[in-house]
């Protein structure tokens, strides 16, 4: 028998209330996220295209709310922020947490690589040589912190620095009080270089008021948002000292088991591509801040010395002997990496043509 329209009507009605709501109509899960960074970094920027992807991949079940450094904690405090869950979430750098274990550098930013690799083989470590595991062991087991780490933003290598005055060589950093952090502090430091640790919001006000008379940060576009050039006009670049920067994302281990199995994915499928993304909108960004920097700004353009570029891996290289004596952790790490890099960084120099090879042919040098 053929049931009149109405009654069909009524049996699909009936059917869509016992199914419940629509996926579409749930109502959305929030997080609440911090940064390092602030609001006027790329490194934040790039925080805000992750939230979107994330938001945008999860069809709008997962919307992430960032906030700058300083909003709801300190910078140097998101570490301890997440674990105790005053929020979901930051975005930080390993390289911050050397205080409470000097392994934590080894995550990134690290001196030389380390080993030579960029940041290509960095991620390949953290993802195909194990990395992952043992940056995980890093929180939980050493630093004793409820926090899951994934990769966050590539800011390609970082450039040696802004200084009031030229530089001639590795002993003529000597007396300069410098902005620098972590591992990098003490490495400097060897030069007889006053380091000088602050978050990179301070920099450029420092150098206003004299507390101090270099620093670095990241490279062109991110410094030139920050306003070095306003302080100083000599910048010195390339630098050995964190060639394969890559940032953090930290989340809350309980927020991050509360989450469904796909939106795991989706955050660390975004993670890929905002951390890609990061790289190559860098370099497009660095190349056209280079220009305005010279053109508009009178800044200096200066190459860094090559006994720089060898003495800062010569301290590093001593620096990583020495807590690895001591710090079975560091050692561990230092070990996994070695490894990964005596197979990768080898085998790319000979597969692959040294950049300055097509470079210097179709651009050569101006003197």
């Amino acid at each position: 028998m053929r049931l009149p329209r109405f009654a069909v009507a009524a049996v699909l009605a009936a059917t869509l209330l016992a199914q419940g709501p629509r996926a579409d109509a749930q109502t959305p899960q929030k997080l609440r996220f911090q940064a390092s960074f602030p609001s006027s970094s790329m490194i934040f920027d790039n925080l805000k295209f992750w939230a979107e992807r994330v938001k945008a991949m999860s069809g709008g079940r997962l919307e992430i709310e960032v906030a700058p450094a300083g909003t709801i904690v300190p910078a140097f405090e998101v570490l301890d922020a997440v674990h105790k869950k005053v929020i979901d979430g930051g975005h930080t750098a390993a390289a911050y947490w050397v205080g409470k274990q000097r392994a934590a550098t080894l995550f990134g930013p690290a001196p030389g690589g380390p080993f030579g690799m960029d940041m290509v083989d960095y991620m390949g470590w953290l993802h195909d040589g194990g990395g992952l595991e043992l940056y995980r062991e890093l929180y939980q087991d050493q630093l004793k912190r409820d926090v899951v780490p994934l990769p966050l933003t590539s800011v390609a290598n970082q450039v040696l620095g802004w200084f009031k005055r030229p530089v001639s060589s590795w002993e003529d950093l000597k007396g300069r009080k410098c902005r620098e952090t972590g591992i990098t502090a003490e490495l400097f430091s060897k030069s007889g270089m006053s380091p000088v640790n602050m978050p990179g919001g301070e920099i450029v006000p420092a150098g206003e008021r004299g507390v101090i008379e270099c620093g670095e940060w990241v490279g062109p576009a991110e410094d030139m948002k920050i306003g070095f050039q306003t302080v100083w006009k000599h910048y010195y670049m390339p630098s050995t000292h964190e060639p394969a920067t890559v940032l953090e994302l930290l989340i809350n281990a309980e927020v991050w088991k509360g989450l469904k199995p796909d939106l795991q994915e989706i955050i660390k499928t975004a993670t890929w591509e905002a951390t890609f993304r990061s790289q190559t909108i860098t370099n497009k960004l660095n190349a056209e801040a280079l220009k305005e920097l010279r053109e508009k700004h009178g800044v200096k353009i200066e190459r860094t010395p090559d006994d720089i570029l060898r003495k800062t891996l010569e301290a590093w290289d001593q620096i990583a002997k020495d807590e690895a004596e001591k710090n079975p952790f560091f050692k561990k790490v230092h070990e996994s990496q070695r490894a990964y890099a005596s197979q990768i960084v080898p085998a790319r120099r000979f597969v692959i043509p040294p950049y300055e090879a097509g470079a210097n042919y179709y651009w050569p040098e101006k003197n």
